[in-house]
């Protein structure tokens, strides 16, 4: 099987998912903001699929790790509104531009993001947590980026929370975007070979965020959340600019 890839190309996504994985393994989100736009710099061969599925060990390996926090009914109406975002959102694609998705996401972002530095804030109720679910699994499906909505609701909750928490929404979330990558072809044999040369980064990265994570669980979880919220509206934003 040939791949269209170069050493320096591998060397450089590992190095990217590593601090993508630190990230995520950090504050619970972040692998998909900070790789996916780099990783389509290097290769388009890198998203969707095989970034999902080294996500996916990810999110496995943070759930294992920290679900003595979790409360699994927050999971399950998480993951109801998931399903719908992830459902509509495959629908919507075959009438919107995924450049004009990602430029609204942007836009709704940075406006809650002004909203919750206002001190105004969500609870976690049954509600909320199907629509930001919804939220999440629209623009997980139409721009890859699903984890800012579920992070900002959790803002201010405790660390471990919100790490087990949401690797429990997203590794069920991701398990269901992969089975639709591979219902209408877009993953298979090919993909998941790709996801395997990137899989170290994922085991590097999760390892080294256990020492990352103490200093953030200091009281720094919110204040990176809102700073990683935001560069991936921007990131959006610049996205859109720069390829239209």
């Amino acid at each position: 099987m040939e791949f269209e890839l170069t050493v320096y190309e591998i060397l450089l996504a590992i190095t990217i998912v590593i601090f993508g994985a630190i990230l995520q393994g950090s504050i619970g989100f972040g692998l998909g903001p900070f790789s996916v736009p780099l990783l389509l710099l290097i290769n388009p061969i890198f998203v969707p699929g095989p970034i999902l599925l080294i996500a996916l060990v990810l999110t496995i390996l943070m759930y294992k790790r920290e679900k003595h926090a979790v409360n699994p009914n927050e999971i399950k109406w998480a993951v109801i509104g998931r399903v719908l975002g992830t459902i509509v959102g495959a629908a919507v694609l075959t009438i919107i531009s995924k450049a004009h998705l990602s430029l609204l996401f942007a836009s709704v972002i940075l406006f809650s993001l002004i909203i919750f530095v206002s001190g105004i804030e969500l609870k976690l109720t049954n509600l909320n947590l199907i629509i930001v679910g919804t939220m999440s699994g629209f623009m997980g499906t139409t721009t890859s980026i699903g984890g800012p909505p579920m992070g900002l609701l959790y803002q201010n909750a405790k660390g471990p929370r919100i790490r087990g928490t949401l690797s429990g929404i997203f590794m069920i979330g991701t398990i269901i975007a992969i089975v639709s990558l591979i219902i209408i072809n877009k993953f298979w044999i090919k993909e998941f070979f790709v996801a395997l040369i990137l899989l170290p980064g994922i085991f590097v990265g999760y390892y080294f965020s256990k020492y990352s994570l103490r200093i953030l669980d200091k009281g720094y979880i919110r204040p990176a959340i809102l700073a990683i919220s935001a560069i991936t509206s921007i990131i959006l934003i610049l996205r859109y600019f720069l390829t239209n």
